[in-house]
């Protein structure tokens, strides 16, 4: 499942941690922080709530996805494609 996308929209690469909601999935994207002072790195993640219209999305698939319009009161994100699926 390929998604067109503008030149200009965000887009993250990240794990599913939950498929219970209908239409959507909760991502978890992980980033390093790194904090200069004690030359030390920081796993950081932050979860979205990506919009899945076909509902193929399960948990702990790698998925990407892009920014679009406001869907839901949290749902700001649509699924483009699974980049590899859990076993």
């Amino acid at each position: 499942m390929e998604i067109k996308t503008t030149k200009h929209s965000r887009s993250f690469i990240g794990t599913v941690v939950s498929a219970a909601m209908n239409k959507t999935v909760v991502v978890r994207v992980d980033t390093l922080k790194s904090i200069p002072k004690y030359q030390k790195s920081l796993r950081v993640s932050k979860k979205y709530h990506v919009h899945d219209e076909k509902g193929i999305a399960k948990v702990g698939d790698t998925v990407s996805f892009v920014e679009c319009r406001p869907l839901s009161k949290t749902k700001r994100w649509r699924l483009t494609q699974i980049i590899k699926k859990s076993v």
